[in-house]
């Protein structure tokens, strides 16, 4: 009987504007282009042996205007446009959930559902991990969870950038910046 091997801290990264560009309710493939530097700071995590996670928010589903199909074909194009740069993400969790369409959920961040999820299936250490995002509400379970978190972001003024001030949580511009925050080395 083998033993398991110890869990492992892994870069938990938002989605839409940190990885690639937000252009509202991404339903169309064709809509999704990596933010500049994007690729080359995930080749150098992924090269640093950090595991690599997206968590999404994805409200356009609730309110309908794209469904499950969609978003499953905008990740699949998302994962080819990566693997043309020899990144491959481990997994990929959504939350299709919206307050205002059917009530609260635990899924949708800054809830840490989804983040536990992903550390169960994956013998992910969280405390051991980094939150990386364009909002507050990506970074925020960094806290929870005994991470840390890192603000993609160019207006320091921004409600989302005073409020990770407020919390000691750093602001990077991208996620080449972010990859030499978070070290490649493991």
């Amino acid at each position: 009987m083998s033993t398991p091997s110890p869990a492992r801290g892994a870069v938990f990264l938002d989605r839409d504007g940190t990885i690639i560009a937000d252009p509202g309710y991404l339903k169309e493939p064709s809509q999704v282009a990596l933010l500049p530097g994007a690729a080359q700071g995930l080749v150098a995590l992924a090269g640093a042996g950090w595991p690599l996670v997206v968590v999404t928010n994805q409200s356009g589903i609730a309110r309908g205007y794209y469904d499950e199909a969609a978003f499953r074909t905008v990740t699949r194009h998302l994962d080819t446009l990566l693997a043309a740069h020899g990144v491959r993400l481990l997994a990929t969790y959504h939350c299709p959930h919206h307050p205002d369409v059917g009530g609260p959920c635990d899924c949708r961040k800054p809830g840490v559902k989804l983040f536990r999820d992903a550390a169960a299936a994956h013998h992910i250490a969280l405390g051991e991990s980094w939150f990386v995002g364009d909002r507050w509400r990506d970074v925020q379970p960094a806290q929870a969870l005994g991470g840390r978190g890192l603000l993609i972001g160019s207006d320091p003024l921004s409600d989302d950038a005073r409020e990770a001030a407020r919390h000691t949580i750093r602001m990077v511009t991208g996620l080449g910046e972010a990859a030499g925050v978070i070290g490649l080395r493991r």
